[in-house]
């Protein structure tokens, strides 16, 4: 099955690539951006900078200036991924020439005990695994392995994956019993090892994970400048109450143990994860599904602490969000994880990469106070950069992360059980599956989510008595059900709604989806939005531009009137605002100092995804209350 994750067991089944087509729409275009340039923009710049060199230079066995930085070999094999899963998917022959190539590159470098590392144990370099809280050498070895499971599901066993094979046995003899008892500090390695035990049939790679969950939060790792939390070694897991940290590592981490308590029936540790997630989305997710509001060090904040400007929410760590929330909705079948995927996606995933597939936002910040000019197309750009995109950075992290996850992406769109197929994400698709011993395919048509219609038409049933089931997001109050004899009926937000029936070819069932433009209030708890709104339209999160707002006025002057409804005109969405342009250089408090009328002007917003793709701008989405 060509598809990321297959637990052993759960409440649905996933389907791979071989069965879900994404046939138009945003994400199939995505996906051919993805293929046809992200792809190969990445391997350009791995090449140019010398990270793909450096395997070069490691299996020469001299001393040698190594490019980048210290976890530069994962950018190579998230690269391999998305190749992997690329080919699975089309078949593309330059893509498996080019894989192929890398493959001897990157297979010249390995030890003959299967360790793979460009940074540690050669000449000159340092010792294996001596700096377990920096060095991501099992971060990086995670991500070879992951690279091996699109290859071993969409190819079969080759030279790469017989690579991957020899580090996942390395891993297991050093850090197994009798071995090194300790963690890397950034998580990675333990999803890594429970998909590959299930790609490969072998079950000590599924135990060898479990060990470093377990492992976790026994504080194995030296308190550093952020603290143990930083990568998740002050608790173990199943005491921890939210994801803390590195948001990125701590999502990692999470979908490691979902992967583990699947696999071995670890009933507390899968309810400790749903509780972290619970508390996490509850309290320290942003309005855009976004994770992680700390700069200094990229992670999740206090309860409710959520400053729109300082929302790092960096794209990996939505890249992170996914993969944790797809693994418990397959472990649960619980809509509100499918729900958090559809946020992430159409609002950090989409729009942190350009529309031409070459230029990345690292951090996704909910308001941007600058009109920051595009970086030169051919430097290197900083990673926190949120203004404009840049085709690469320092840490280039996000591409890399970006290009595997579309070029999988159908995998995350349906699901299917005993009694058949439930729909998670409204995309235009071919869905061809086997349900209970026989076929049922199923064709999906919407121009979600600018138009709520969502038709399922059956394609073909070969099985009698069916259930289609179509998730309804929680925003979607109204949402209306119409099943192949034509009655409708509303559906409740937040659960799935299923129609069951001996489906003949032709028969349609539709969902209608009320994606007018709507007020969202926070939480009066998140002290940063206090007394501000924003507006949201299906899943789409919008925000306002200064290319915009009128005479240059600038996004800081802003505030709108909640009293009047946002109005959908000319394919854009406008709300009634005051543009205010107070002099910057006076004294900002005293009792006058909110007043004043400002000008009237009805100010056009933009879906956050598209920001910044019309030239320098400031931005906010969200908008104080006039």
């Amino acid at each position: 099955m060509k598809t990321p994750v297959v637990p052993e067991r759960g409440t649905l089944r996933p389907l791979g690539l071989d069965e879900v087509r994404l046939t138009a729409g945003h994400w199939a275009e995505r996906q051919a951006v993805n293929a046809e340039h992200t792809i190969r923009h990445c391997l350009h710049w791995l090449e140019e900078l010398g990270w793909i060199a450096n395997f070069d230079k490691a299996a020469a066995g001299e001393p040698f200036e190594r490019a980048g930085r210290e976890f530069a070999d994962s950018e190579v094999y998230k690269l391999a991924e998305a190749m992997a899963w690329e080919i699975g998917r089309t078949g593309d022959p330059d893509l498996e020439e080019r894989f192929q190539a890398l493959t001897v590159r990157v297979e010249a470098a390995q030890a003959e005990d299967g360790y793979l590392n460009t940074v540690f144990g050669g000449p000159g370099q340092r010792p294996r695994y001596s700096d377990l809280e920096w060095g991501h050498e099992l971060y990086c070895t995670g991500h070879l392995l992951q690279a091996g499971v699109a290859r071993l599901r969409c190819h079969g066993e080759d030279a790469f994956t017989r690579l991957c094979r020899r580090a996942a046995d390395h891993v297991c003899e050093v850090f197994g019993p009798g071995g090194i008892e300790r963690v890397c500090g950034h998580p990675e390695i333990e999803a890594a090892l429970a998909e590959f035990a299930r790609a490969t049939g072998e079950a000590r790679y599924l135990e060898q994970a479990r060990r470093f969950i377990d492992r976790r939060g026994t504080r194995t790792l030296a308190d550093g400048g952020f603290g143990r939390a930083y990568y998740q070694d002050d608790v173990p897991v199943r005491d921890a109450e939210a994801l803390r940290g590195h948001a990125v590592r701590a999502l990692y981490l999470a979908s490691g143990a979902v992967d583990v308590a699947v696999g071995t029936q670890d009933g507390e540790l899968l309810d400790a994860v749903r509780r972290q997630w619970g508390r996490t989305v509850a309290r320290r997710t942003h309005l855009t599904g976004g994770m992680g509001s700390q700069y200094a060090d990229e992670a999740f904040g206090a309860d409710f602490a959520l400053p729109p400007e300082r929302a790092y929410a960096e794209s990996c760590a939505g890249v992170a969000a996914v993969q944790a929330s797809w693994r418990l909705l397959l472990a649960t079948g619980e809509a509100p994880y499918a729900d958090l995927i559809e946020r992430v996606s159409w609002n950090v995933l989409s729009g942190a990469v350009d529309p031409g597939g070459r230029a990345f936002f690292y951090a996704n910040p909910l308001h941007q106070r600058t009109a920051d000019e595009a970086p030169p197309e051919g430097e290197l750009s900083h990673r926190a950069a949120g203004g404009r995109r840049a085709p690469w950075f320092d840490v280039s992290c996000c591409p890399t992360n970006l290009a595997r996850t579309f070029a999988q992406f159908a995998a995350y769109v349906a699901t299917a059980d005993d009694t058949g197929v439930q729909l998670h994400q409204f995309t235009p698709a071919l869905i061809d599956t086997v349900v209970g011993g026989a076929r049922l395919a199923l064709s999906v048509a919407t121009r979600y989510p600018e138009h709520g219609d969502v038709v399922v038409r059956v394609e073909a049933n070969d099985g009698g008595e069916r259930s289609i089931a179509l998730r309804v997001p929680a925003w979607a109050e109204g949402a209306r059900l119409t099943g192949p004899d034509g009655t409708a009926r509303e559906v409740e937000p937040g659960r799935p709604a299923a129609v069951t029936a001996a489906f003949a070819p032709g028969d349609e069932i539709r969902l209608a989806l009320p994606v007018a433009p709507r007020w969202t209030l926070p939480d009066p708890r998140i002290d940063a939005v206090r007394g501000c709104v924003a507006v949201e339209q299906g899943p789409l999160v919008l925000c306002a531009e200064s290319v915009d707002l009128p005479g240059g006025a600038d996004v800081a002057g802003l505030a709108v009137d909640a009293a009047v409804a946002p109005v959908e005109r000319d394919g854009r969405v406008h709300v009634a605002a005051r543009v205010h342009d107070r002099d910057a250089d006076a004294w900002p408090y005293g009792p006058d100092a909110a007043d004043g009328d400002g000008k009237p002007a009805e100010v056009p917003l933009v879906p956050f995804r598209l920001r910044a793709t019309r030239g320098p701008a400031s931005m906010r989405v969200w908008l104080p209350l006039a």
